[in-house]
């Protein structure tokens, strides 16, 4: 297949210097690279293992309710807090 591609400047020096490492045409060295990328690039993503953060105790809790932060606030501060 014939094809033309415009390359970034960085991609077709690294490519000039792998042919001449390799003193292959400018044509193996890209369809070597092709085959490698795609071939690596095609594979499924590894799966992550989820992050965990790990529990502490914190010991026992000084107020009674904490769904209203006022009330905490007044119990620590004192009622004057506002």
């Amino acid at each position: 297949m014939r094809t033309t591609l415009s390359l970034d400047d960085d991609v077709a020096a690294l490519l000039e210097r792998v042919r001449k490492q390799k003193d292959a045409s400018l044509k193996q060295v890209v369809n070597e690279a092709l085959r490698e990328g795609l071939t690596r690039i095609s594979r499924p993503a590894k799966q992550k293992k989820p992050f965990r953060t790990g529990s502490a105790d914190l010991g026992k809790c000084f107020f009674l309710n904490l769904d209203s932060v006022w009330d905490v606030i007044a119990e620590a501060e004192g009622e004057d807090h506002k």
